[in-house]
């Protein structure tokens, strides 16, 4: 190595190296060398600090300390990239004897936490910082941890010693793979990763969920400058009262000119055909807006609603914020009316292109099928989003490559590599349309859609929507099994029945 690599450092200076390297990330970043306390034995060790990039996955810092007086050594993995917007969770079923699970790569960041459901157990985040192991790896140090302090714990309390012994024989038999086991691992922060060596294809032993941060959850990582924020939002809302929240009309909504130009055309003309074909994607009658918090940095920021009617489909509610300070969007789209009675599978043929301008709406319930590519996104990845066929592609590609951090690492077998190099080129040759190809979009809820390219749904004969009734595991996912609107329906009917002898007498 290198002695000006070896040259110690203070921390400002490693700080401010590190702040300034920014995108520019390059595998020979130079090794930084800090001076460091020993917490054991008390005297300086020294920590080395790397800036690298897992490829597809993130910029991370990693830190390894060495003392030479005691033998102490010790590394964590700190993340330096951008904040993720969601968290994560993973969830894998590790059955008995299969010891080739248990050598599968775990990210395990400072907040996440990992958990063992059939042993009810649970490692908090500041029982293992953040690191770079295997599950097998973080299970025998967990063990490791317990083991260490039983001599003390049998003169202190010999019964409560005699409990975790017992409870270490279950745990090394999981880390051993004698026994089965679920891995759970949840991190708010969203920058924690198990490998899937089946990438690209799905795991099915492994799901993968990602949802939205609560309160609590931002203000344990940080991301609430005032934590008196937490649960004074609302209060302040309801205390103001409903006619006191901002909501106001934008005076010059988004494609206004040509939408009023239409209703002058429209009115001279008289004709519900030319309404319905004037107004198909017109501007909505009424931009709402309220105060929200950014899901990124807590912030508080505008969200901008609207209700608008898509032709051949249903009535929708679009939201979309964007924060000033940290500069995260997001849009939503939310199904409006009642849920639907059945489930709905579009299948898309793209033969040329335009059907990759094609709008889509694909909601948080639906699930997207490639068949060419023997691809399936279960329902709930990507969450709900409007786009285009084209960049519906574009995000299944980004998401892939984000989620298989460690395809192209080192120790990834060159079989696996060029199986990865091969689907992403396939990947790629749909946006080229060098041969015809089926998109798929099945939605549980109904809540999805794909335009047509005519006037007349019947007559684009690429696109098909076929219906079908929901099963009841189905119903179940959805909480559809036990929900109980007999109390609704009757005071609605006698709210009906009030109004109709009012207006009889």
């Amino acid at each position: 190595m290198a002695a000006t690599k070896e040259q110690i450092m203070d921390v400002r200076s490693v700080v401010e190296a590190v702040a300034a390297a920014g995108d520019d990330v390059e595998i020979d970043t130079p090794l930084y060398v800090v001076e460091s306390l020993c917490m054991r034995c008390g005297e300086n060790g020294t920590t080395r600090f790397l800036l690298t990039l897992i490829p597809h996955f993130r910029k991370i810092l990693l830190s390894a300390f060495d003392c030479p007086h005691c033998g102490e050594r010790n590394n964590e993995v700190e993340f330096a990239g951008e904040i993720q917007p969601r968290g994560c969770s993973y969830s894998l079923c590790v059955p008995s004897g299969d010891k080739k699970m248990l050598d599968r790569t775990v990210v395990k960041s400072e907040s996440a936490t990992i958990k063992i459901p059939e042993l009810d157990f649970e490692i908090p985040p500041e029982a293992q910082r953040g690191s770079l192991s295997t599950i097998e790896g973080i299970l025998v140090r967990a063990a490791d941890g317990l083991e260490a302090l039983q001599d003390e714990r049998k003169k202190v309390d010999p019964q409560m010693a005699e409990a975790i012994d017992q409870f270490l024989i279950k745990l090394r038999a999981c880390a051993s793979g004698d026994s089965s086991f679920t891995f759970i691992l949840d991190d708010p922060a969203g920058n924690s990763f198990i490998e899937n060596p089946l990438a690209p294809s799905p795991d099915p032993s492994m799901t993968i969920t990602f949802y939205e941060r609560t309160p609590e959850q931002q203000a344990a990582l940080g991301y609430l400058a005032d934590p008196s924020q937490l649960g004074g939002q609302s209060d302040e809302v309801s205390s103001d009262g409903i006619n006191n929240v901002p909501h106001r009309q934008l005076k010059e909504p988004h494609g206004s000119v040509g939408a009023r130009a239409g209703r002058q055309a429209i009115a001279q003309g008289n004709s519900a055909e030319m309404a319905e074909a004037l107004f198909r994607y017109s501007a909505p009658e009424e931009v709402m807006m309220f105060p929200s918090t950014c899901g990124a940095c807590a912030a508080s920021c505008e969200c901008k609603m609207f209700v608008t009617n898509i032709p051949y489909f249903q009535e929708v509610i679009v939201m979309a914020s964007a924060c000033d300070a940290c500069g995260y969007r997001n849009s939503e789209l939310k199904p409006g009316g009642p849920i639907s009675d059945k489930g709905k599978k579009i299948t898309l043929h793209v033969e040329n292109i335009k059907d990759l301008s094609r709008d889509v709406i694909k909601s948080d319930s639906a699930g997207v099928e490639i068949p060419e590519l023997e691809l399936e996104l279960t329902s709930g990845t990507l969450g709900g989003m409007v786009t285009t066929v084209e960049g519906l592609v574009t995000k299944i590609s980004e998401s892939l490559e984000r989620v298989h951090g460690f395809t192209f690492g080192d120790s990834l077998p060159e079989d696996r590599k060029s199986k990865w190099l091969d689907f992403r080129a396939r990947l790629d040759k749909l946006l080229s349309l060098e041969q015809p190809w089926t998109l798929i979009i099945d939605d549980a809820l109904a809540n999805s859609f794909v335009a047509p390219a005519t006037e007349e749904l019947k007559d684009d004969k690429q696109l098909t929507f076929e219906e079908y009734v929901r099963s009841w595991e189905q119903n179940e996912e959805l909480g559809l099994n036990d929900m109980d609107t007999t109390s609704a329906d009757a005071a609605y009917s006698s709210a009906d029945a009030e109004s109709i002898e009012k207006a009889d007498n």
